[in-house]
């Protein structure tokens, strides 16, 4: 078969199962990336999520010997939910970032991923392949601007002129030679929103990102969040928006296109006390299906923690005495006694004091302190 007649039956079926845009871009090294990853690496701003060897991010031939090209896919999710539940006193909430609205990204974009390997294996004998979602070695953002999805922003996301930035990306390495197509005109400007409202300053530059200080990443770690972004993050319990909500690119971007990302806004808006007592079962059960439970309970609880500090949410203040006076994780009883601190009820002191004479761990009793040093502030 004809690759130009194969590349547009491909485009076809690719947009009859739910895939928003496609493109097509050689298997050549990614030169440019090379350096810049190296920079990365040497100004410690990778997250420590990402492949560690160069190469394998930036030359495809070493994922697959036989590479020709590499297929790009792109699937829009929403920016926006109906009927989003508010917070109040007593009723304090958080939010999932809208990357993590539905079912997880991953499972959906790979089982599309899984249907065009299926369509080329029946039409092109002898055919190789090799996809990833976002967890592969591959530079998901590297593929898409080259394959022509979308331009590279300041905001270090991918914009389409379709979708915006609120797009999943994946793509697919391959022996079949498809034709490359033309990559799009970066259309940034002068605009520095993004980077002027960052809340910790992140975005170091237009398309450089200090992982280690963006809020979506401190979300996601596990152990006591620094006390610089305590401040920051507000009643985030999952990711950050903040560079993509003020882009005017995304603008009347409603993408509301598919059934799997719709939010249930009792999740991606949760009550914070509840998530406090809940068991990795209920965990699971309530939240298991999306992207933002990936590292468990324990980070989502801690920012929950921080996010009720953040209301000075007297209410949670017995669910926050409790878990400083119970619960087994040292990361937990820590942030709940500057939880406490912070929120300064009557009795903190006292119970901040109590807890400092039976408190063994030392990570928890600097917490401990933290807390009282707020009460006199």
């Amino acid at each position: 078969m004809n690759v130009l007649t194969l590349q547009q039956e491909l485009r076809d079926f690719a947009a009859s199962i739910g895939v928003d845009k496609i493109g097509f871009t050689t298997a050549a090294p990614f030169v440019d990336l090379k350096h810049l990853l190296k920079q990365q690496q040497e100004l410690n701003y990778q997250s420590g999520f990402e492949e560690e060897n160069i190469a394998l991010r930036t030359e495809p031939t070493l994922l697959l010997e036989e590479a020709a090209s590499i297929v790009a896919i792109a699937v829009a999710y929403p920016s926006r939910m109906e009927n989003a539940p508010t917070g109040k006193k007593g009723a304090r909430r958080g939010i999932f970032c809208r990357a993590s609205w539905g079912t997880d990204y991953h499972t959906v974009l790979r089982e599309k991923l899984c249907a065009i390997e299926t369509f080329l294996a029946e039409k092109v004998p002898g055919v190789k392949f090799r996809s990833m979602v976002d967890t592969g070695e591959l530079v998901d953002r590297a593929v898409a601007e080259r394959a022509g999805i979308g331009w590279s922003a300041k905001n270090c996301s991918i914009i389409t002129p379709e979708f915006g930035s609120y797009v999943y990306l994946g793509e697919m390495i391959t022996n079949i030679p498809f034709v490359a197509d033309t990559a799009i005109e970066d259309a940034c400007g002068d605009c520095t929103l993004c980077i002027d409202v960052c809340p910790t300053g992140a975005i170091v530059q237009g398309g450089q990102l200090d992982s280690n200080r963006c809020v979506a990443f401190q979300t996601q770690t596990k152990g006591f969040l620094p006390d610089e972004f305590r401040e920051k993050i507000g009643n985030r319990i999952y990711g950050c928006d903040t560079c993509q909500t003020v882009c005017p690119k995304n603008k009347g971007k409603k993408n509301w296109l598919h059934e799997a990302f719709q939010p249930e806004p009792e999740l991606v808006k949760p009550l914070l006390a509840p998530l406090l007592s809940m068991t990795n079962k209920e965990f699971k059960t309530q939240f298991g299906h999306m992207s933002g439970s990936w590292r468990g309970k324990k980070p989502i609880q801690r920012n929950a923690i921080i996010a009720l500090a953040h209301f000075k949410e007297i209410d949670a203040m017995p669910q926050l005495i409790a878990l400083l006076e119970q619960d087994e994780r040292p990361m937990i009883r820590g942030t709940a006694a500057w939880a406490i601190g912070k929120i300064a009820a009557s009795q903190a002191e006292e119970v901040l004091l109590a807890a400092k004479k039976r408190e063994q761990d030392s990570d928890v009793l600097h917490e401990i302190d933290k807390g009282l040093t707020l009460l006199k502030n």
